[in-house]
């Protein structure tokens, strides 16, 4: 009676693991960073859409103090809470997760440096004030541009 039993797996057995598992990773691994760049998109637009409400807020505060609507220099202003990783240094964000603005005189610019490196930014301009026009008097907040690196 022969008792020699041979355990583990044969040579080709595990080149054909190693190949479907090398076949797995090609397909997911796109998918993985499709998916995280998704999420950061989703997220810069849920802090917009959260300023963008803001300012809407704070231009009918004021206008029920002053009589008068306007948006505040910094839009962060308008924020009860501002978003993790803002920096008040008014430069261009540099650092991953970082939320900044740039003032210039009619309002300025809002940046974010996603965690690849990539960066983003939105024009903000915080509108005319004291002219009488009151349509003219809130500003506007501009569409996600990337910034060219």
């Amino acid at each position: 009676m022969n008792t020699n039993k041979k355990n583990g797996f044969t040579l080709i057995e595990l080149i054909i693991v190693m190949v479907i598992l090398g076949i797995m990773a090609a397909v997911a691994v796109p998918r993985y960073l499709d998916s995280i760049s998704n999420a950061e998109e989703s997220a810069e637009d849920a802090v917009i859409t959260s300023i963008r409400a803001g300012l809407k807020q704070y231009a009918n505060n004021k206008l029920y103090e002053s009589g008068r609507s306007y948006w505040p220099g910094n839009p962060f202003n308008a924020l009860s809470e501002t978003p993790a990783g803002y920096t008040e240094d008014e430069t261009e964000a540099d650092e991953d997760g970082e939320w900044t603005f740039i003032k210039s005189p009619s309002g300025g610019t809002i940046t974010h440096q996603r965690a690849d490196n990539s960066r983003y930014q939105w024009s903000y301009d915080k509108g005319i004030r004291g002219n009488g026009n009151d349509d003219a008097e809130v500003g506007t907040l501009g569409t996600r541009t990337k910034i060219d690196q």
